[in-house]
């Protein structure tokens, strides 16, 4: 039997979905990339397009979609507070419809199906750092919980799938990602702090800068992921780096390596805004032989090296309270 797979990536040209892509591609296997262009670019993935064993369909999952497929990665849904929370309905309707959609395709082509879950299903922690055990601190009525709550009604559609009809999931919970690629005006921190400095504007903290997360290069994530597909794992299993930094001392790291002379600003903190994400990766190093080696100066001075590279013209904020 031929090992060349046809793999479907939903959120193929998004910020994680398309390094994902071009992985798969390198080892020769036939990638079909699927994305509707709400918050990914064309650009993430024009390089790929001239190879034989690439191809791209413009579409949305919350929409039923036919193909014969090995293997699924599900990645797709707005992942940034800036995008998630400006159109929560179709949010959660990518979440739920969207991971209905591709586990029904996931059992009828008994295909291996990875869900990408997300740190944000442990809410406001009240557990740190926080193992897979942990069951969360979520506000379900707030701003946020389109997300969050998606994410989570995923999962638990992964695990209905696993057991009432033998789909083979992979439920990873991605922690804070950044890298080239990242929308500038996705509203994360990394990439609001190096458009400020870019741009010259004030860099904005929200609260005091002492709330905390733990931030992992996008290669070392996108690595995790595809061990955890390779892996007999279900999961979830958290993948992150769990080295912490506060908010403060990212804004300052950053001003140093632009040479920015924005100055740093403080301002509320917003609705449900943890104060603290750190993963315990206890079982990706376990079951996965996985941890992240990219230290975070590393990190951004490639990223900053990207965001120097690109027209921030050609990207536009998704609401106009940015």
């Amino acid at each position: 039997m031929s090992q060349i797979k046809r793999i479907l990536v939903a959120g193929g040209a998004g910020f994680l979905g398309s390094r994902i892509c071009e992985e798969l591609v390198e080892q020769g296997h036939d990638v079909i990339c699927v994305d509707n262009f709400f918050t990914s670019q064309k650009s993430n993935i024009v390089h790929l397009l001239s190879k034989p064993n690439f191809e791209v369909i413009r579409h949305d999952i919350i929409h039923p979609l036919w193909l014969e497929v090995d293997e699924i990665y599900n990645m797709a849904c707005p992942a940034a507070p800036g995008h998630y929370q400006f159109n929560p309905i179709k949010t959660m309707k990518t979440s739920v419809m969207g991971s209905i959609n591709l586990l029904g395709m996931a059992k009828r082509c008994r295909a291996k199906y990875l869900y990408a879950s997300t740190s944000e299903i442990y809410g406001d922690p009240e557990v740190h750092p926080q193992p897979e055990t942990y069951r969360g601190s979520v506000n379900t009525l707030g701003i946020r919980a389109c997300y969050d709550e998606g994410k989570r009604a995923g999962e638990t559609l992964c695990m209905d799938y696993h057991r009432m009809n033998g789909v083979k999931v992979r439920i990873v919970r991605i922690f804070n990602t950044y890298g080239p690629r990242m929308h500038p005006y996705d509203g994360r921190v990394i990439s609001n702090f190096i458009r400020q400095a870019f741009t010259g504007e004030p860099i904005t903290i929200y609260g005091d800068g002492s709330q905390t997360r733990s931030f992992c290069y996008r290669d070392d994530l996108v690595n995790g992921i595809l061990k955890l597909m390779a892996s007999d794992q279900v999961g979830p299993i958290n993948v992150g780096n769990p080295k912490e930094f506060s908010i403060k001392q990212l804004a300052e790291l950053v001003v140093k390596l632009t040479g920015s002379k924005s100055e740093i600003i403080y301002t509320d903190l917003p609705a449900d805004d943890p104060k603290q994400r750190q993963p315990d990766i206890t079982l990706a190093r376990k079951y996965l032989s996985w941890e992240p080696t990219t230290q975070l100066e590393e990190g951004l001075k490639q990223t900053i090296d990207w965001f120097k590279s690109i027209d921030l013209s050609q990207y536009r904020p998704p609401t106009p309270n940015f």
